[in-house]
């Protein structure tokens, strides 16, 4: 499969559909090294990735389920048990955290988290070309205040998405995307 042919087949795994397996350590080192290779001006690597899997995953689950009830407890206990399902389902999930130096001198904060929002492409293309389902997901977690202290964030960082990965259990529905005329206009000099 050529790369033009896996960035159109690609799609994302609702987090519901997957399952184990996961990735074996020598795929996930394998992943890691291809996602690492983005653009970043400066070569600041303003981003970090926590991955999340076995015990401290299930953990982790509980955790957030319990940090949603304490600040919305008036939701029904289902909204609740969809936290703790959406962080359990996935064997791995891969937390893309982006690390900001807002006072940079040369490379501006917006530059800085592209660069991490392509990390974060980056595993989604490489689960998939490893033969794996992956969703990335953000939701009310990844800007809450007490999940970034819960997974030990500074206060120059940031969630850029949780990017779950297994193995699908049924393919992925597609969706309508947009097409080049949609999106692609010329520019013309005034």
């Amino acid at each position: 499969m050529t790369l033009l042919d896996l960035l159109g087949r690609r799609r994302s795994t609702p987090v519901r559909l997957l399952g184990p397996p996961g990735p074996d350590p020598a795929q996930l080192r394998r992943l890691l090294n291809a996602a690492l290779r983005v653009p970043d001006h400066g070569r600041l690597v303003p981003f970090r990735i926590i991955a999340l899997h076995g015990p401290a995953q299930a953990r982790f689950a509980e955790e957030v389920a319990a940090i949603h009830a304490r600040s919305e407890p008036a939701l029904p206990a289902t909204a609740f048990d969809k936290d703790r399902e959406r962080y359990a389902a996935a064997p791995l999930i891969l937390v893309v955290v982006a690390c900001i130096d807002q006072a940079h001198a040369k490379v501006p904060a917006q530059e800085q988290l592209l660069s991490a929002g392509c990390v974060a492409h980056n595993l989604l293309l490489g689960a998939h070309a490893l033969g794996y389902g992956a969703q990335w997901l953000t939701g009310w977690a990844a800007y809450d205040a007490a999940v970034a202290t819960l997974l030990g964030l500074a206060a120059h960082e940031r969630i850029v998405g949780f990017i779950h990965i297994g193995t699908a259990r049924e393919e992925a529905p597609e969706r309508p995307r947009p097409t080049p005329a949609d999106v692609v206009s010329d520019w013309a000099a005034p």
